[in-house]
């Protein structure tokens, strides 16, 4: 896979890129991560990407020249090829739009900044608008380092147990199940039975259970989205006669 980033604050981008996971896919070619300078793409000596709104109004735009070019330029496999834009107005970036652009062969991210890009941009070159969170940023590139690596994870072959990645919290839109690790005791407090017991089923059935408990209780939104299955249904429906009862004893 093929990522290419165009901002104004390469340098941003250089120490997420040198460490840790997202390094060792790139040494192991399974994805090649290209930064550009949008200033490159600009004209000029001052190479000024932004400029007034029309209408007037506080803050800058981004202009739509410099990233026109720097996407025509960059989509050389065609117009096919998505071109994804961090900005606060987007879509909620979410586990299922990193996995769909996770299929994807090449991806132009762009990291937008400033009051915004200037909308004929969006309208005539983005193919997805995205938002990391319901929270303004100084600027694009944080988002755009939450996607990228987002995307690497789920790409085949970067995460050596790839079972860990399917465990993930929002993995399916459920939260994850609580963990542990050791002492079996830490300060008066146990580690669940059923993890030292040994039998591989009836763990899956309990850290299902606690995944979907967590969800109910933190998230009931994601239930929802979530694909469920049968017994995914029958756990949620034990979960909740559960609670039923409780708030019943304790009179709520």
């Amino acid at each position: 896979m093929r990522i290419d980033v165009v901002t104004i604050f390469p340098e941003i981008f250089e120490g997420f890129l040198s460490q840790s996971l997202v390094k060792a896919a790139q040494d192991r070619g399974l994805v090649d991560i290209r930064l550009h300078d949008l200033r490159t793409f600009a004209d000029g000596k001052r190479q000024d990407v932004d400029d007034y709104p029309f209408g007037g109004g506080a803050g800058m735009v981004m202009m739509p020249e410099p990233i026109v070019r720097a996407i025509e330029q960059l989509r050389t496999d065609g117009p096919e090829t998505r071109v994804v834009l961090t900005s606060a107005q987007g879509a909620r970036y979410d586990q299922r739009m990193a996995a769909r652009f996770a299929g994807e062969e090449r991806i132009i991210l762009v990291a937008g900044r400033y009051k915004g890009v200037d909308e004929r941009v969006v309208e005539g070159w983005v193919t997805d608008e995205v938002s990391v969170g319901d929270y303004v940023l100084s600027g694009g590139e944080i988002g755009a380092v939450v996607i990228i690596d987002s995307i690497i994870r789920l790409l085949p072959g970067v995460v050596g147990n790839f079972e860990s990645v399917e465990t993930d919290s929002f993995y399916d839109m459920i939260l994850g199940s609580p963990q542990y690790t050791r002492p079996a005791e830490f300060r008066g407090r146990s580690v669940p039975k059923v993890l030292l017991s040994g039998n591989h089923e009836q763990i899956r059935v309990w850290r299902r259970t606690q995944a979907l408990r967590r969800t109910l209780e933190r998230r009931p939104d994601l239930i929802k989205a979530a694909s469920l299955s049968e017994e995914d249904r029958r756990l949620i429906a034990e979960i909740l006669a559960a609670r039923k009862t409780t708030q019943h004893e304790h009179g709520g």
